[in-house]
């Protein structure tokens, strides 16, 4: 390897090392207070496409060395009720970069619960937790993350407010084991129209570590003008494009969500 590669491939890493404020563009998605019923078993395909990205590694929502740029990412999901207040879930999520093949781009494993039963309390609350495990430093040099997100709802008549605060660490390995807690967020605000289309608006942002935030403009915040409902045969869709609001941002995100349910509680 001569001299202008080393330089160039270090450039890279020290450009994805120091990355600003992340979300995860495998999941745009706000979670709600209910969880799955016990025994039901969810797949899902969490998609997105990013028309109008950055060109550079580390930029945006390129967290390792491949750029944003026309970055397809898919997320296949599979949860699983324990509980009528407890689910699990597996991700493996999978990117398409400009003109390659799809690639393997990490492995996600949570558990949610709902607290209380729904309207117990003048909000209805839940909690998340996850592990997001990387052998990819191209797509997330961070090998092992911690995720914890409170779930805050509140319907209001037809209207849904659904409001996930997210902190994120680095745990164990990786180059922001040795840092705190980053923080971010997922919002959404829906008007139950009809079963089958209901419009909504979706928030998604991340400010960076909670004692030391990015400044503005290289932090990561974008909103979704979203289509959610109900097909036959129990299809449910969520999809919509994401305009970004700061140059830290992509410039246009698309989104497609699909999620399948399927009752085979006796089978466990």
């Amino acid at each position: 390897m001569n001299l202008r590669a080393i330089i160039l491939t270090a450039a890279l890493l020290l450009i994805a090392g120091n990355a600003s404020a992340q979300v995860d563009p495998f999941e745009f998605e706000v979670y709600p207070y209910q969880t799955e019923g016990k025994g039901v078993v969810e797949m899902e395909s969490l998609n997105s496409f990013t028309p109008s990205g950055h060109n550079h590694g580390g930029d945006g929502t390129s967290a390792g060395t491949i750029p944003s740029q026309a970055m397809y990412r898919t997320a296949f999901e599979l949860t699983y009720g324990l509980t009528d207040h407890v689910e699990v879930a597996g991700y493996v999520n999978v990117a398409h970069p400009n003109a390659d093949s799809f690639e393997y781009a990490g492995s996600k494993f949570r558990v949610r619960g709902s607290l209380f039963e729904q309207s117990e309390l003048p909000v209805d609350l839940g909690w998340y937790l996850e592990l997001e495990w990387h052998r990819t430093p191209q797509y997330d040099d961070n090998q092992l993350e911690l995720e914890l997100k409170p779930i805050i709802e509140k319907d209001f008549r037809k209207f849904e407010i659904a409001l996930n605060p997210i902190f994120e660490k680095g745990v164990f390995v990786g180059p922001n084991r040795n840092k705190g807690f980053e923080f971010g967020y997922a919002a959404g605000i829906y008007y139950d129209y009809l079963r089958e289309i209901s419009p909504g608006l979706e928030f998604y942002g991340a400010l960076g570590l909670i004692d030391d935030n990015d400044p503005l403009h290289a932090q990561q915040h974008y909103i979704f003008p979203v289509l959610r409902g109900e097909l036959p045969h129990g299809i449910e869709y969520n999809l919509g494009p994401g305009i970004g609001l700061t140059r830290g941002s992509d410039r246009v995100i698309v989104k497609c969500n699909l999620e399948l349910e399927h009752f085979i509680g006796a089978l466990f």
